[in-house]
C-alpha cells in the first residue's frame, strides 16, 4: 500500500460530485457578495468618475509616494535589525551557559506574548517623554518606536525560526565538524546557521512580509506612513459632499499587496539562486564501456616500467 493512499483517501464518484457542487456554490456566493458590494458602492456614489479623478491630482500622488517611501524605510530598518536580533537570540538560546540561555528565552517569550501594538505604544510614550534628552526630532519618537517595536517582536519570532532550523540539521554534521577540530563558534557560523537559513528561508520571508504589513500600526502613533497618509487624505478630501474612504482603501490595499508580492518574488528568486548554487557542480560524463578483451589488449599495449638499477 502506498503512503499516499494511507494519508489521503481518493474520493469516489459521489464525493467528486459533491466537491464540484460545493465549489460551484462557493464561487457563486463570492460572486454574489462582490456584485452586492459593487451595487452598494455605486448607490453611494463611490464609483463615480469624479471620485476616482482625485488620483490625477499631483499633490495626492506625491503624498501617496511619500507614504510608500516612508513605509519601505521603516520596513528596511526593522527587517535588518530583526534579522540581526533573531540570529543573536537564536545563538543565545542554544548556548551552553544557562544564564545566557534563560535570558534569551525570557526575552523571546516576553515580546512574543505582548501584543505588538502595546509594545509600539509604550515605546512611543517613553521616547516622546524623553525626546529632548535623546535628541530626537519631531518624527523621531514615532519612527523609532515603530522600528524598535517591529524589531523586538519579529526578532523574537525569527529567533525561534532559526533555532528550529539549527536543530533540524543532522547531528552527524555537527559531530563531524567537531571531529575536524572546529570550535563551537566556527561550527555555528559555518555549518549550522547557513543550513538553517537555507532550510527556513520560506518561513523567514513570510515573517518579513508580516513585518512589512505591521508597519501600518504606525497609524496609531500618528506616524506618517502609507495608511496614516491615506487616512488623512480620505478625511480631508470630499467629492460631491461625500468622503473618499473607499477609493483610498482600495488603492492603499493594492499598494500593500503589490509590495508583499514583490517581496515574495524576491524571496523566490533568492531561493532559486540558492538551489542552483547547491547543484552547480556538474558530474563528468561516463566513458564508453570497455569489453574484457579490449581491456586486456589495452593493458598489454602499456609498456612495463623499467626495473630499478641494482647496486
Amino acid at each position: 500500500m502506498s503512503g499516499a493512499s494511507v494519508l489521503y483517501d481518493v474520493p469516489g464518484p459521489k464525493a467528486k460530485t459533491r466537491n464540484r457542487i460545493y465549489g460551484v456554490c462557493g464561487a457563486l456566493a463570492m460572486l454574489g457578495l462582490l456584485a452586492f458590494a459593487v451595487v452598494r458602492l455605486n448607490t453611494k456614489g463611490q464609483l463615480e468618475p469624479e471620485v476616482w479623478d482625485i488620483f490625477n491630482n499631483a499633490g495626492v500622488r506625491t503624498n501617496i509616494r511619500d507614504g510608500v517611501l516612508t513605509t519601505l524605510q521603516v520596513f528596511a530598518v526593522a527587517a535588518v535589525l530583526s534579522l540581526v536580533l533573531g540570529v543573536l537570540l537564536a545563538v543565545a538560546r542554544l548556548s551552553d551557559h544557562k544564564p545566557v540561555r534563560w535570558l534569551a528565552t525570557g526575552f523571546i517569550e516576553l515580546f512574543r506574548a505582548v501584543p505588538l501594538l502595546i509594545t509600539i505604544y509604550a515605546l512611543w510614550v517613553a521616547l516622546l517623554t524623553n525626546r529632548e534628552a535623546l535628541g530626537l526630532g519631531d518624527d523621531g519618537p514615532q519612527f523609532w518606536a515603530l522600528v524598535i517595536g517591529l524589531t523586538v517582536y519579529n526578532g523574537s519570532v525569527q529567533a525561534e525560526v532559526l533555532r528550529a532550523g539549527v536543530n533540524a540539521v543532522p547531528a552527524g554534521q555537527r559531530e563531524a565538524a567537531y571531529a575536524l577540530g572546529m570550535t563551537k563558534t566556527q561550527v555555528m557560523t559555518t555549518v549550522l546557521l547557513p543550513q538553517a537559513v537555507r532550510a527556513m528561508l520560506p518561513t523567514i520571508i513570510s515573517q518579513l512580509v508580516v513585518t512589512l504589513k505591521d508597519t501600518s500600526l504606525g497609524y496609531i502613533i500618528t506616524f506618517e506612513e502609507l495608511l496614516f497618509t491615506a487616512r488623512q487624505m480620505s478625511t480631508n478630501i470630499l467629492v460631491n459632499g461625500n468622503d473618499t474612504y473607499v477609493p483610498f482603501i482600495i488603492v492603499t490595499g493594492a499598494l500593500y499587496v503589490a509590495m508583499c508580492l514583490a517581496l515574495s518574488s524576491l524571496a523566490n528568486w533568492i531561493e532559486r539562486r540558492g538551489s542552483r548554487a547547491r547543484t552547480g557542480i556538474k558530474v563528468a560524463a561516463a566513458g564508453e564501456p570497455v569489453a574484457a578483451g579490449d581491456a586486456m589488449e589495452v593493458a598489454d599495449a602499456v609498456p612495463d616500467k623499467p626495473a630499478a638499477p641494482q647496486d
